[in-house]
């Protein structure tokens, strides 16, 4: 029974409040690039779509279908992404991950808001759902400088 307390508790007011208030939740009419990711535990689903100029994402837009925990990181993603290069994503994934998965400190700022979601560390069913929004960003991104090059 401690371990559903666990979990209720897990579900904060925190990030219920960042699941019910996301930014950029629409798809964007014009991306330069878009990414669907699902996390095969859960089914969780994100679809991002990204504008690129610069090097910088410029626009943004996702369509989130997961958990309140994967909702809560798109969430926080889509507060900072713009203005933000591939290599300041990869960064907050990464760090992101090293929290879930090793205990690592909180990502850098802007992304620091992922803080949020250190209590999930203990269920690794749901680690998949919350990098989503960041793996699909730079899925998303990836492709965008692809397009451009070519």
């Amino acid at each position: 029974m401690s371990g559903e307390n666990d979990l209720i508790k897990l579900y904060s007011g925190q990030i219920l409040a960042l699941a019910s208030d996301m930014p950029h939740a629409a798809r964007l009419e014009a991306p330069d690039a878009s990414s669907k990711k699902r996390a095969p535990l859960c089914g969780s689903t994100i679809t991002v779509d990204v504008s690129v100029t610069d090097g910088k994402i410029t626009d943004f837009g996702q369509d989130v279908k997961a958990c309140a925990l994967g909702q809560a990181a798109a969430s926080v993603v889509g507060a900072n992404i713009i203005g933000r290069s591939r290599a300041e994503v990869e960064t907050a994934r990464d760090d992101l991950k090293a929290m879930l998965k090793q205990d690592g400190p909180t990502p850098t700022a802007p992304f620091d808001g992922l803080e949020v979601l250190r209590p999930a560390r203990e269920y690794k069913n749901r680690h998949a759902s919350i990098l989503l929004s960041l793996e699909a960003t730079l899925d998303a991104f990836d492709q965008a400088q692809q397009a451009a090059c070519a």
